[in-house]
């Protein structure tokens, strides 16, 4: 394990710069790191999956001031707009959506009032999940692909960790608006960044299981949630800080 905390450090020491983000090396966070405003930066998270320069040239193409306009204009400018898994009527149904939610509440203050039961991550993305679905009162599988569904439960209400998918956007989400540094933006308060869960993708869980933080075979929560215990003998306090050099180390093939 010493051997592994050491080459993880120092790729993060050396990938924790603004040079790691560009159009020769594309991330969605290339683009949401323009803004400061966290629902266009839900967004960039939200359509990000798939090939990472196709999800950077799609995220340019969208006008976020949208997020502002009627809902007329909305329908008008993005009636040709498709990506992957979502028609038009999606994309249109997630700025409308977002739209109204901007106008009553922060998503920062409605994450919390799931997070404050016992400083979990997973209630408060459940919580922010089902009040988008709430708003939007719109069904299709485009949009919840693109939304994610609420966590599924056990009998006795408790999150199974066994049985959901890792929710992989949405922890890449709560990375950069929770850190800080020179990638992560640190936008969000009231959230103990200790917490956070690894963003698990098809990269982090094949290079995890090549550096022998993960000896499970299944790519779910559980998943996610082994390894991030297993960084947090690395770093208690910031364990996912290392979820970007896992990541490139997996897109760049160089474990």
């Amino acid at each position: 394990m010493n051997k592994i905390k050491e080459r993880l450090d120092k790729e993060f020491q050396s990938r924790n710069k603004h040079n790691e983000l560009s159009y020769d090396k594309p991330d969605p966070l290339l683009v949401a790191s323009r803004y400061d405003d966290e629902y266009v930066i839900l967004l960039c998270a939200l359509f990000a999956y798939g090939k990472a320069s196709l999800i950077v040239k799609f995220l340019d193409s969208l006008d976020f001031s949208l997020l502002d306009a009627s809902d007329k204009k909305i329908d008008k400018e993005l009636d040709s707009f498709y990506y992957r898994f979502q028609n038009s009527e999606d994309i249109k149904t997630i700025f409308k959506t977002f739209k109204k939610l901007k106008k009553t509440s922060s998503l920062n203050e409605i994450f919390n009032l799931g997070y404050k039961k016992n400083n979990s991550i997973l209630e408060g993305l459940d919580f922010l999940i089902k009040k988008i679905h709430e708003v939007a009162d719109y069904k299709s599988q485009g949009f919840t692909f693109l939304v994610s569904n609420p966590l599924k439960r056990d009998k006795n209400g408790q999150i199974k960790e066994v049985g959901n998918a890792p929710y992989k956007r949405w922890n890449m989400f709560l990375r950069w608006m929770v850190r800080e540094d020179e990638l992560d933006l640190g936008l969000w308060k009231g959230i103990d960044k200790k917490d956070l869960i690894l963003p698990l993708d098809t990269h982090t869980f094949n290079v995890s299981k090549k550096l022998g933080l993960l000896d499970r075979k299944t790519y779910d929560l559980k998943s996610a949630l082994l390894i991030t215990e297993k960084l947090r003998l690395f770093d208690e306090k910031d364990p996912i800080k290392y979820d970007f050099s896992l990541y490139r180390i997996g897109q760049e093939k160089i474990y």
